[in-house]
């Protein structure tokens, strides 16, 4: 929770943190040209456009990997 008493500092962490493509492969550690080719087919993580960048959610990518290792599923798939 953010305090907006006068005379604080505002030291909130936004909820979730945004990565670029290049941070979120060396978060995956996959090539940056492997998220591309997910986003191309729809099977990557939850990944959107800021302006002409793409970016992914630190959380979206979390829940991405939990969701595959919760099913056995394989990152590429």
């Amino acid at each position: 929770m953010t305090d907006h008493t006068p005379g604080s500092a505002h030291t909130a962490e936004p909820t979730s943190q945004l990565l670029t493509i290049a941070e979120a492969a060396e978060l995956l550690r996959a090539p940056v040209a492997t998220l591309r080719y997910w986003r191309h087919l729809g099977t990557g993580p939850h990944s959107f456009r800021l302006g002409r960048r793409v970016v992914y959610r630190r959380d979206d990518l979390q829940s991405w990997i939990d969701a595959r290792r919760d099913r056995g599923i394989p990152a590429g798939a």
